[in-house]
């Protein structure tokens, strides 16, 4: 099973990436543009595995590129106290 299959698996797969970005020391402007970044790609390249990636697909796709960055950060905070360390 994918850790896409399952909202809180890829809840904590993020956290654990975050975690060690920032204990590497990796800026956080650098981590919000790499959320945007994967972002754009589940968004047009990968289908949704559940509800909730299905929902921020559908969020993504009638976003403005500024209102992208937004939810890209704010997947960032809703990761922040999530992964295996935590």
């Amino acid at each position: 099973m994918s850790v896409l299959d399952n909202f809180e698996q890829w809840k904590d797969f993020l956290g654990d990436r975050l975690h060690q970005a920032q204990e590497n020391g990796v800026p956080d402007s650098t981590i919000n543009e790499l959320a945007y970044e994967v972002g754009e790609h589940l968004a047009t390249q990968v289908d949704a595995k559940n509800d909730e990636e299905a929902m921020l697909r559908d969020l993504w796709n009638v976003a403005s590129e500024e209102e992208r960055h937004v939810i890209a950060n704010m997947m960032v905070k809703l990761v922040q106290n999530e992964g295996t360390g935590q």
